[in-house]
C-alpha cells in the first residue's frame, strides 16, 4: 500500500504462484514486504492507512457484526477488525491463496490471524459478494491499489458502477462499504455518487515516506 524506497539486501521469507501471479513475502531490514506478480504491493514501513480502512468504518456503524474483507495483505486491516468485540464473524476473500496459507503458518507480520472469528476463503470477492447479497454490516476492499493502480486488470470491474452496485447490494440496510486507494481517485467518488446509495464520504490520509509526502485516501458509504 506504499511506494517502495531505495533498496537495500531483501531475504526471502516465501514465495509462490497463484491465481494472482507469483506472490513472495521479504523481510527488507525490520519490514517485510509483498511483491504479487513482480508489482510491490504493501510493506510494514507505515500500516497506518491499512487501520484507518477498518476503524473508519467500524466507527460508522453502531453493530459491526458481520465484516467481509476483499485483500488480506499483510493481514494489518484484519487486525484491527478483529480487535473490536462488537464483531462477531469476518471473512475476508484472497485471490492469492498463498497468502492464506502464510497467514495460518503465522509468516504475515500482523498478530491475531487464528482468531475463530475469522474465515479465509481463497478467491475473488466479487464471487463472495454475489453468493451474499444483504449479509455485511461493513464491506472492506483493499484490492491492488486502488483503482488507479491496479495489480491485477481483472480487478477494474471492482470500481466501475456495476461492480460498485455488487458491493453495496452485498450490505445489510445500515451497512457501511469502504474502499482503500493510495491516492485520490475522485472517478471513484463519482462513481459512488452514482449510485444513489448514499452521500459517500472522501476521508484523505497524509503520509510521509523517505522525505515524500502520499496522500492516501478511504471512500466510505452507508446504505440507506
Amino acid at each position: 500500500m506504499s511506494l517502495l524506497g531505495e533498496p537495500d539486501a531483501a531475504q526471502t521469507i516465501a514465495r509462490a504462484d497463484s491465481a494472482a501471479g507469483e506472490v513472495v513475502l521479504r523481510r527488507r531490514g525490520p519490514h517485510t514486504e509483498l511483491i504479487v506478480d513482480g508489482v510491490f504491493v504493501m510493506d510494514t514501513v507505515d500500516t497506518s492507512t491499512e487501520l484507518d480502512l477498518a476503524t473508519l468504518a467500524l466507527t460508522r456503524h453502531p453493530r459491526p457484526r458481520r465484516v467481509l474483507i476483499g485483500g488480506l495483505g499483510l493481514g494489518f486491516t484484519a487486525q484491527a477488525v478483529l480487535a473490536d468485540a462488537r464483531v462477531e464473524h469476518v471473512t475476508i476473500a484472497e485471490i492469492a491463496s498463498p497468502l492464506i496459507e502464510w497467514a495460518e503458518q503465522g509468516l504475515l507480520p500482523a498478530p491475531g490471524l487464528t482468531d475463530p472469528r475469522l474465515t479465509l476463503v481463497p478467491g475473488d470477492v466479487g464471487a463472495v459478494l454475489s453468493a451474499t447479497a444483504g449479509e455485511w454490516d461493513l464491506i472492506l476492499l483493499d484490492v491492488d491499489n486502488g483503482p488507479g493502480f491496479l495489480v491485477r486488470e481483472e480487478n477494474a470491474g471492482l470500481y466501475t458502477p456495476a461492480g460498485l452496485s455488487s458491493a453495496v447490494a452485498g450490505l445489510a440496510p445500515g451497512g457501511v462499504l469502504a474502499i482503500w486507494s493510495s491516492h485520490r481517485a475522485p472517478d471513484l467518488l463519482a462513481a459512488l455518487e452514482s449510485l444513489g446509495a448514499g452521500r459517500p464520504e472522501e476521508v484523505v490520509r497524509e503520509v510521509r515516506r523517505e522525505g515524500r509526502r502520499f496522500d492516501y485516501a478511504v471512500y466510505l458509504l452507508s446504505r440507506r
